[in-house]
Parts: C-alpha cells; structure tokens; sequence
C-alpha cells in the first residue's frame, strides 16, 4: 500500500511517498516558489541523484500536477500509474476545537477548516487549495486530514485558558491551540525510544525550530503545554513572527505611528523575530555568520533567541516536575549547533551537560543523536523531524479502523525496530 502525504504550504507543496507494506521511503520531494514564480520541483528517490526541473506553478492544483508527473514519469517515476496511490494525508495546520484527530475529509470536513481559517490565515488556505487539488488529481482515493493543533487538544484547561473574559473563549474559541503538532509528538516518541523507556514514563520538552518555533512539554507522550498560542505568533522569537510580547506594544505603536490593525498584525507576523532585531535577516546561516564577523545586532539577535528558549525550558522542566530529555528538532534545532550551545548553558543545576564538541559537530544528516555526556542526568538529542511519517502512520490507522488518536500508534515507525 503507497501512500502520498502532502504538505502544502503557501509557497511550496512537500511530499513523500510511503510504502507501507515494506515500510520504505519510495520517494519524497518538495515545489518551491508556487504562486511566486521561478517555481522548480526537487524530487528524491533513496540511492539516486536528485532530479530538478523549473516548471512555472501560479497555484497549488499545477504544483501538485507537476509532483503526480514526476512520481509516473518513465524516467525520474517511482510508480506506474497513480492507481497504486492507496491514500493522501495532508496537513492542515488549524483545526480549531472541532478537531481532536485525523479525519477522513468530506465537504463538512472542508467547511470546518475553511471556518476557522481566520486564525491561521497564512497556512489553512493554502492547505485548503492542496486538498482541493488533490482531490481533483485523485479523485477516487481517500483523502485524510491530520491537523497540528490535534496533539495538543490533551492540554488541561488551566494550560490553554488565557485569562481573559471568559465569554471570549465561548463564543470565538480565544484560547491556546498550539502547533506543529505532529512535529513534537514524531520527535517526543523518538526520544523515549532513545531513552529506553516507555513513553508513558518519560517528561520530554520538545524545540521545534525553524522559521516558525514552537515548544512543548510532554508528559507520558500527551501535551501538556505549549508556546503557541490562539495563532502561531505567540511563544518563542522567531524568523519574523515576535513571539511573547507585552500586549500593551501593538496599541501604543499604533498611537504613536498611526498604523492600523492590519499592519500591526503584518509587522508582527512579518517584520519582527530575527529580522525586526537584525533589519535584514531572517535565515539563521546569514544571522551566525554576520554575528561571527562582528555585527552587534546579529550576536544580540542571537543571544535573545537562545535567552528565550531557556526561559522555555526551565519553566517547562518546572510545569513538568522534572524532565528526562530535551529534544531540538526542525532546519535550525537540527543544525544550528551555536543556538543549541547557547539555550542549555548554565543548565546543569537541572542535571543537562553537553558535549560541546560533540553538539558542534551535529547536523541533520547526523541522524539522532544524543549531544550530553554519558553521565548527563537529563538527555539532550537532536533528533530530524520527519512530519509526513506522522501523515503516512495516521493515515493506515484510519483505512484499517484502528486509529485511537494521536499517542496510541499501533503501528512501527515510532518503535524501537525502526530505525529512520
């Protein structure tokens, strides 16, 4: 059984082909640039050179075409026909309250996303126009939701309550959802297994770091906390989103510049993080060298994130009562090893000692890896992320009628034997 999982952003469609039968990577791949022009596919198969080509995408329903041509195409394929797709998972990124697990999707399903698009207005439409391009291009297959907010419906109240009048959470659903949730639950299970413990044991505290950054506290493998919030602009500093501010920031800006609610939003969501400390980055690469060659607003750009996610940490380790693993995960957790550094320094009163040398030296294609001393108390690992098997898992459960919800996989990928 082939399974496709698609991850459609607003500019770029991932995706991987699973089999699950041999449970094999057949091919995995990425559009970049849809909707903007210049767009290209990036097209993987284990043990092959990778193959590109520029193919113009103005939309999502040409990019996932162009994915569809390129896993038949004779020469570059991975499958005769796309009859042997068996299934599709997307992700949607907001699920609001309606959604606590994967679900097969219908016109209600679709309606429910698109009602709740206004609090992730840069990520559920261009989920939307994928699953509507994929429905289009696989008609007659079953098409799976798995939403990020799913994992963390396992919050308790006090987590996800803000205190605000209460009304606001009953009529407009104001409360903490949180993200990359599939992320967090992928790496977390990863984690215990590296431990040698059962996940119903284990307190683990995940960083998922990228240009968005979430955290989570994860105790017996469900979501206890998280940094995001309503939306995914609160917690941890980020590329261009701020993250935690005083909310009191946004209006007197607005009195003092005369900006409207659209733009303060924008700035916010756009023009902060990195880039509003740096004025001109957002790629961590670009922020570290600067800051190596002397830039004083890369190094304090730098030194406010690593702050940040140490202030996570401890209060996570806190809410948790005790930790057995730091997990960094996602492009910068996996290879940016002087922000690793600089977020667990001066922990070892909480039993974290890194290996310097050995953190420095650890990237994506290191694979998992534990960057503590032997005699560490508490475990640090950076370990890849890889959301679209987290798609693939929860689609099998629901075709074969076994799927719980998202911390009871029966299946293998997140047990001891595999090994990604």
């Amino acid at each position: 059984m082939d399974i496709l999982a698609l991850n459609c952003g607003s500019s770029s469609v991932k995706y991987q082909l699973f089999n699950w039968d041999k449970k094999e990577l057949i091919a995995k791949g990425v559009v970049e640039r849809v909707t903007i022009g210049d767009s290209f596919i990036s097209h993987d198969v284990p043990g092959e050179d990778t193959y590109k080509e520029e193919h113009e995408c103005p939309d999502h329903k040409i990019a996932i075409d162009l994915i569809i041509k390129t896993l038949i195409n004779p020469e570059h394929g991975v499958v005769a026909n796309m009859d042997e797709i068996s299934a599709v998972g997307h992700r949607v990124v907001h699920g609001g309250e309606k959604f606590t697990r994967s679900v097969p999707i219908n016109t209600e399903v679709l309606d429910a996303i698109r009602a709740v698009q206004h609090l992730a207005p840069l990520h559920n439409p261009p989920n939307i126009s994928g699953i509507e391009a994929a429905q289009a291009v696989l008609p007659n297959v079953p098409h799976i939701a798995i939403f990020d907010t799913a994992f963390h419906q396992s919050m308790p109240a006090h987590a996800f309550i803000y205190p605000l009048p209460y009304d606001w959470y009953e009529e407009y659903g104001v409360r903490r959802y949180g993200f990359h949730g599939t992320s967090h639950l992928y790496v977390s299970k990863r984690a215990a297994i590296k431990l040698g413990k059962p996940l119903e044991q284990c307190n683990i505290i995940t960083l998922h770091i990228g240009n968005g950054v979430s955290h989570s506290a994860i105790k017996g493998g469900k979501s206890i906390d998280t940094s995001m919030g309503l939306t995914p602009l609160e917690g941890a500093m980020m590329g261009t989103r701020c993250g935690d501010i005083d909310p009191a920031i946004p209006p007197f800006i607005m009195d003092q510049e005369g900006c409207t609610t659209r733009e303060i939003d924008s700035i916010m969501n756009k023009k902060s993080g990195l880039l509003g400390i740096t004025g001109r980055y957002t790629d961590r690469r670009d922020v570290i060298n600067a800051a190596e060659k002397g830039d004083e607003r890369c190094q304090l750009a730098l030194d406010v994130e690593a702050y940040r996610l140490k202030k996570y940490i401890g209060s996570y380790a806190a809410a948790l009562g005790g930790i057995d693993a730091v997990v960094f995960t996602a492009g910068v957790g996996e290879n940016a090893g002087i922000i690793r550094q600089k977020a667990v320094e001066g922990l070892e009163f909480m039993g974290i000692h890194l290996d310097v040398e050995k953190n420095l030296k650890t990237f994506s294609k290191s694979g998992e890896t534990e960057i503590t001393t032997p005699d560490s108390p508490v475990k640090v690992f950076v370990i890849p992320t890889n959301e679209e098997l987290v798609f693939v898992e929860d689609v099998v459960a629901i075709l074969d009628d076994t799927y719980t919800d998202h911390t009871k996989f029966p299946y293998s990928f997140t047990s001891p034997d595999y090994q990604p």
